[in-house]
């Protein structure tokens, strides 16, 4: 899939797979001129990629072959086990979770996992959870609390699942407890928001000791395209609202919304997945680390003390 703003790229490499075809050993000419066309793309990348509009990081955190939850746990872990329903309903696709091993050091790994075809999105729900996901999520949570396991999330949704059926059941007071009870788990949390970062779906395993992003991920209470048909009545304003939410990587660090940003290989974290997956590997063991030197006491508070802080303006 490409995108539009990528378009100028492609040109540029087929112009030169071109030239590459057409150049001999000793055909000295050609050889500097792809040389020169090569260090072009670079240069080429490097303006687009480190300028993207709110828009454009928001179609890059969509695109298809981005990696997803269990794309980075497999990468990152040895012995992945998942674990599955929440004791009370179903077991929700939606939201995976289990225990996993990184560097000899087991860790409760919890997110929502999206599909790569039509019949994994429709199996996955197209990585929106229920509240039997939301309630999953939280008792793996308290299994990692009991024998003492740091949780790592990964936050990849458009929301949670907006249905009757999941309203029926309890959707908001599922979120809602996740908030409250994450709050006070003693053990280490570190969220990473890989992909999409929507709304109260994305907060309900968002609480976190750390939470960073990937560089080119969103963070909003709205998407950019809801926003806008409710603002003005339709979505041909996505753009600009997606600059007035101030929801990429970048801006969240401002406002000490998050905690630190994860960079992306040169193209988006699609372009080099197992690179990718070691920098979330390294985040996630660094920060690990840090907090490990806390009491569970000083954590909780230093987490309740971070999220009360968000939005408080002193003068």
């Amino acid at each position: 899939m490409l995108l539009e703003f990528e378009k100028p790229i492609a040109e540029l490499e087929a112009k030169l797979n071109d030239m590459k075809k057409l150049a001999g050993d000793n055909d000295k000419s050609v050889n500097n001129a792809i040389k020169a066309l090569e260090k072009k793309i670079v240069e080429l990348k490097k303006e687009t990629f480190e300028n993207l509009t709110g828009w454009q990081r928001v179609q890059l955190s969509r695109h298809p072959d981005r990696p997803y939850t269990l794309d980075y746990i497999y990468s990152i872990t040895t012995d992945f086990i998942e674990l599955h329903g929440d004791r009370n309903v179903a077991d929700d696709k939606a939201m995976v979770g289990g225990l996993g091993t990184i560097d000899g050091k087991t860790f409760m790994l919890i997110g929502q996992q999206k599909g790569r075809n039509t019949k994994q999105r429709q199996l996955r729900n197209f990585g929106m959870a229920n509240p039997e996901g939301y309630r999953k999520a939280l008792r793996l949570m308290r299994m990692a609390e009991k024998y003492n396991k740091p949780i790592v999330t990964f936050i990849d949704t458009p929301g949670a699942f907006p249905g009757l059926e999941a309203e029926e059941r309890g959707q908001g007071e599922a979120i809602a407890r996740n908030l409250k009870e994450m709050f006070s788990l003693k053990v280490p949390v570190v969220c990473v928001v890989i992909g999409e970062g929507a709304s109260g779906g994305a907060l309900g395993i968002g609480i976190g000791d750390r939470v960073l992003m990937l560089e080119n991920t969103w963070y909003s209470v709205i998407s950019p395209e809801s926003c806008s048909s409710i603002l003005w009545r339709s979505w041909d304003y996505k753009e600009q609202a997606a600059e007035v939410l101030k929801l990429t990587a970048k801006d969240m660090l401002q406002l000490k919304m998050i905690d630190g940003i994860i960079k992306e290989p040169l193209g988006g974290a699609h372009t080099d997945v197992q690179w990718m997956a070691n920098e979330v590997k390294r985040a996630i063991l660094t920060s690990t680390k840090e907090l490990e030197q806390l009491t569970p006491q000083d954590r909780i508070q230093q987490r309740i003390d971070k999220f009360c802080a968000m939005g408080v303006v002193k003068e």
